[in-house]
C-alpha cells in the first residue's frame, strides 16, 4: 500500500485544528525553524521516540524535503500506524511563507 500524501497546503488547514504533526528531522533541524505544533522525534531515534506515535489517530509527518518522512511513514504503516506524509517537508512549508517556531519547544 503506497504512503499517503498532502500538500503543505492542506497540512496549514489542519494544523490550526489540532492535529498531530511529528517532524523527524535532526534536533538542528527542528530548532532552526518547524511547523507550529510539530513534536521532534529525529528519524536517526525512531526507536526512542515511537510513543511520540499515536495507533489511534492519524500521524502527519515532516522532514526538510519529504524523503526522510516517506521512509518514517513506510516503516511505521507497516507497524500499525495511521501516517500521512507532508510532500515538500518543512522547506515547502518555508517557500509557501507559512509561520514557523524556532527553538525546542513545539510552539
Amino acid at each position: 500500500m503506497a504512503v499517503q500524501e498532502i500538500s503543505v497546503e492542506e497540512l496549514s488547514a489542519l494544523v490550526s485544528k489540532g492535529v498531530v504533526v511529528i517532524d523527524v528531522r535532526e534536533t538542528d533541524e527542528y530548532v532552526s525553524g518547524h511547523v507550529p505544533g510539530a513534536v521532534s522525534a529525529p528519524m536517526s531515534e525512531l526507536a526512542e521516540h515511537i510513543d511520540s506515535f499515536d495507533k489511534n489517530t492519524v500521524n502527519y509527518v515532516i522532514c526538510q524535503a519529504g524523503g526522510r518522512s516517506m521512509r518514517v511513514c513506510d516503516y511505521l504503516d507497516g507497524n500499525g500506524y495511521q501516517t500521512v506524509n507532508v510532500a515538500g517537508g518543512t522547506g515547502a512549508w518555508l517557500g509557501a511563507g507559512y509561520d514557523v517556531v524556532l527553538g525546542s519547544d513545539p510552539r
